[in-house]
């Protein structure tokens, strides 16, 4: 069989699974695939290096499929390639349990990079996988040993392009140079409405130019060798990132070709058969894989261990003429982190107050000087989120091995970019921004959380007590918002002191993202008496300050720097007569996960009177305090004045927590 016939086949068997998969299921997106299963082809067969007997290999390529209602383009790609996703899998597609999900979910074992749907994610994903493979080839690499030597390829929508997260992270591409970024666009001019013209008539080509990409244009995306010569000259632009704008037919070959009613529904079955006699393909049976099929699976499997056996003797001799690098990039790669903070003191004097922010920054400074895989940054934001690495540069398109990555003012961006960098390997990425700024990057802690990527938000001014800056800059339902997130540990920190079991923690955890909430004002350091104390941080809720005495008639329950608030009402509630138990509750996802019984130890049942206190949202606190509970807190939004007017104007004061504690003991008949 001829070379190009083979070609052929295997473009239209990707084609006829993806429609065939589409109509079994009765749901998907079969136009995307029929239009643009050729330039796929194209990048997997000639360009593409990756090994499908170990999906995980280091030094594979990168393929995002950033627009992921394709998702069937992406597992009959895998199947054709030789990974270990099956026929059976495929006939298996948007079913319960299926690995062949309706958007691709991360599962690299099978050679899926990342979770894809929300337009622009994977774009901005692999901006940050791009800018990953670019640190650690700066840091690694030596003279005839391109140990970390591999490109990332985006396959993109016109609605990725549309979104404004491709826009943030295509910019900041360009500025880095990320030559070894190259994005293929599917440019079809159709999307779920209709016609690309009802809302979308930028120079495309132009606007990435002006981002310092390179661009080029291929007419016909049923051109192979058009698609091959573009590859080849993104290839040979080791100093911008490249887009291949692709102009493909949307359902092409079928009845619904450049309609709208191809992209999100099965054709049909009058219409699939029509499209199968269009490609000269069998009608019958269903999922038919001609048998040349196999000699493709066969050939890239041998291909792909011959390629990573070639890597590993180089890194074999690397590891020998360069033993601590070697050392070092391992461990990186498993993220060891034991013992870092083990003999960290800040040496604070008593009654010192400290902003824990500030504390965050003192911690990160002492882990990133241990942890060399520890990088990231914030969105223009670094003196004030004390996210800075001070021992580090600038991570700059001439310094790509320094660690301090200015984002700008691209929080979206941000948050898609160190879920790539994270999913990238080798590195442990964490932002920074305003807590009220998470907001612009919720949909990439969604999906960080939904991958279970281990990366490290840093937000800082996090309540009223921002001050000065008023109701915009005042975050009032962030936090609790930050807690529906499944999967997401949320942990709010008192002092210092609980900022560094905090760090702890997260230098640990590897099941999910983590979002550490700081204060921009000074607080109180813990005293001595407290911070032994503090170590059940990582239990998500804690007894700080025990009843003197007698077994507490009050529990006041509160987080960061209403924890001090507490302690003082602690202090003026005994002081007249009523045992007073205050917890600490850093973390509600980890006290969640708590066995019940400890739970119940630190809010035991039988106690009457719950107070929370917390500067935000008071909804969703009744699962901890009851029904005959009462929470201090701002159900409206804040107001511009100083931090402690501020501050008391909304009733965080020791009178009005005390006085909603006596109000509560009479309701229980307590005198």
């Amino acid at each position: 069989m001829k070379e190009h016939t083979l070609d052929r086949i295997a473009i239209d068997t990707i084609r006829m699974l993806s429609i065939d998969a589409i109509e079994k299921a009765r749901s998907g997106h079969p136009g995307a695939p029929l239009g643009a299963a050729p330039m796929a082809y194209v990048l997997w067969s000639r360009h593409l290096r990756f090994n499908p007997l170990n999906p995980r290999w280091l030094n594979r390529d990168r393929f995002i499929l950033s627009m992921g209602h394709a998702s069937m383009l992406l597992y009959a790609l895998l199947f054709i390639f030789g990974f270990p996703i099956t026929l059976d899998d495929i006939k298996r597609f948007r079913q319960l349990g299926s690995v062949t999900a309706g958007h691709p979910e991360y599962n690299p074992d099978l050679g899926i990079e990342t979770t894809t749907g929300p337009l622009g994610q994977g774009f901005g994903n692999a901006v940050g996988m791009a800018l990953a493979e670019a640190h650690l080839s700066a840091r690694f690499n030596r003279e005839n040993y391109p140990i970390i030597d591999h490109y990332t390829y985006v396959m993109a929508s016109d609605g990725d392009i549309m979104e404004g997260i491709s826009h943030e992270s295509a910019s900041l591409a360009g500025h880095l140079k990320l030559g070894k970024l190259i994005v293929l666009y599917d440019s079809n001019n159709i999307t779920i409405e209709g016609s690309t013209n009802l809302t979308f008539s930028e120079d495309v080509e132009k606007r990435f130019e002006s981002y310092g990409w390179h661009v080029q244009v291929v007419e016909d995306g049923n051109d192979l060798e058009a698609l091959d010569n573009a590859l080849v000259q993104a290839k040979a632009q080791s100093r911008a990132p490249s887009l291949i704008i692709v102009r493909t037919h949307i359902g092409y070959g079928s009845p619904k070709q450049d309609s709208e009613s191809s992209h999100g529904a099965p054709l049909g079955p009058d219409a699939v058969r029509m499209t199968k006699e269009f490609f000269g393909w069998p009608v019958e049976p269903e999922f038919y894989v001609p048998k040349a099929i196999e000699q493709i699976q066969e050939r890239y499997r041998q291909r792909g261990k011959e390629l990573e056996e070639e890597w590993n003797r180089m890194y074999q001799a690397w590891s020998e003429a360069y033993p601590e690098a070697r050392r070092e990039l391992e461990d990186s790669l498993l993220l060891k982190a034991d013992g870092v903070l083990d003999d960290f003191s800040f040496g604070y004097e008593p009654e010192v107050h400290v902003a824990t922010r500030t504390a965050s920054g003192q911690i990160l400074n002492v882990v990133a000087e241990k942890l060399s895989y520890v990088i990231g940054g914030s969105a223009d934001l670094g003196p004030s989120n004390k996210t800075l690495i001070q021992t580090s540069g600038d991570l700059l398109a001439s310094k790509y091995h320094e660690r301090n990555i200015h984002f700008g003012i691209r929080e979206h961006a941000m948050g898609a970019m160190i879920n790539g960098m994270m999913l990238h390997g080798g590195l442990r990425p964490y932002a920074g921004t305003f807590l009220v700024f998470s907001d612009y990057m919720r949909p990439s802690i969604r999906l960080a959380a939904l991958m279970k990527l281990p990366v490290l938000y840093i937000f800082t001014h996090d309540s009223i007590c921002v001050g000065e800056d008023g109701p915009t800059h005042q975050p009032i339902e962030q936090l609790m918002s930050l807690r529906l997130i499944p999967g997401l540990i949320v942990i709010r920190p008192a002092d210092a002191y609980e900022t560094l079991e905090a760090w702890k923690f997260i230098l640990t955890y590897r099941e999910g993202p983590v979002a550490l909430i700081l204060t921009r004002q000074n607080v109180p350091v813990l005293g001595d008496e407290y911070v032994k104390r503090t170590r059940d941080v990582s239990r998500g809720a804690y007894i700080l300050s025990e009843a003197r005495g007698e077994e507490p008639v009050v529990i006041l329950v509160a987080t960061g720097s209403e924890v001090h608030l507490a302690l003082s009402a602690q202090k003026a509630l005994e002081e007249t007569g009523y045992p007073t138990r205050v917890v600490s509750m850093p973390s509600w996802e980890l006290f969640y996960r708590q066995p019940k019984e400890y739970q119940l130890d630190i809010l035991p049942p039988h106690v009457p009177v719950r107070i929370a206190i917390e500067g935000g949202v008071t909804q969703g606190w009744e699962r901890w305090v009851g029904a005959n509970g009462k929470c201090i807190g701002i159900d409206r939004f804040g107001a511009s004045a100083p931090w402690k007017d501020v501050y008391a104007f909304f009733g965080f004061t020791v009178d009005h927590v005390v006085e909603t504690a006596r109000e509560c003991l009479k309701e229980f008949g307590i005198q």
